[in-house]
């Protein structure tokens, strides 16, 4: 019995000193080292919840890193309309982002619209661009249960460029350091949220198989459900000039 509780103690122990003293930017730095892929394709269907109305989606999404530190993503829907969306996410600076509308219009997003709604779902231009950990200021507020796991809860400030949000809370699983659950404030007030579910290892890259975006009260809501998905293919860089969205 005694020997039992000594490694109990020891286990904890070791918990302990891997956790405790965590900053939330040494937190997020764990976040960001996780496996991310040079490449990934993928079909997702979109629900979007709207009260008594709901609208149902499909589109590709493709994404490839450059040696500039820099990547850039393309969302191509097919149904019910021809939309797509290219984004070039820069380092140091605000993502450039273009839309082709399904009459063939193409247009430039700017930094006022990032705060639209696209393609009249919960999720806004600003959430369909990467963010760089280097943008924010992290505090580490506390521990809390979210979807049945113990998470730290970070509150991130964003310091660089135009934002959207005032403020993000982020829910970091303490197990693997993955974001389970984002809450985003808007001129002082809750705003919304998103809650990552069916996380699953791709090639040993954690990956959310279902993605929501719930409105502050949870009445109505958007969901992506991953389809299909591969990482690490070969994808022409042309798939990704802003010539290839006419």
């Amino acid at each position: 019995m005694k020997l039992k509780f000594f490694m109990i103690s020891m286990v904890v122990l070791f918990i302990s000193q891997t956790c405790f003293g965590l900053t939330g930017r040494e937190i997020m730095e764990k976040n960001d080292a996780l496996k991310k892929p040079d490449s990934a394709k993928s079909v997702v269907y979109m629900t979007i919840n709207k009260g008594k109305r709901i609208m149902k989606k499909e589109f590709g999404l493709t994404m490839k890193k450059f040696k500039n530190g820099e990547d850039k993503a393309l969302i191509a829907f097919n149904k019910p309309t021809k939309i797509k969306l290219l984004t070039h996410a820069h380092k140091n600076r605000d993502d450039d982002q273009w839309l082709r509308l399904s009459s063939g219009k193409l247009k430039r997003i700017a930094s006022s619209d990032k705060g639209k709604a696209f393609v009249n779902s919960h999720f806004y231009y600003e959430d369909m661009s990467s963010r760089d950990i280097d943008d924010y200021e992290y505090t580490l507020v506390s521990s809390e249960n979210i979807l049945g796991a113990d998470c730290f809860k970070i509150d991130a400030f964003k310091k660089k460029g135009k934002k959207v949000y005032d403020k993000l809370s982020l829910f970091v699983r303490k197990t693997d350091f993955f974001i389970l659950k984002i809450d985003f404030y808007k001129k002082g007030r809750f705003h919304k949220y998103l809650e990552n579910y069916d996380i699953k290892a791709v090639k040993g890259i954690l990956t959310p198989f279902k993605i929501v975006m719930y409105t502050a009260d949870g009445k109505a809501s958007t969901h992506l459900n991953i389809k299909s998905i591969n990482y690490n293919i070969k994808i022409k860089k042309s798939k990704f000039n802003k010539e290839a969205l006419r």
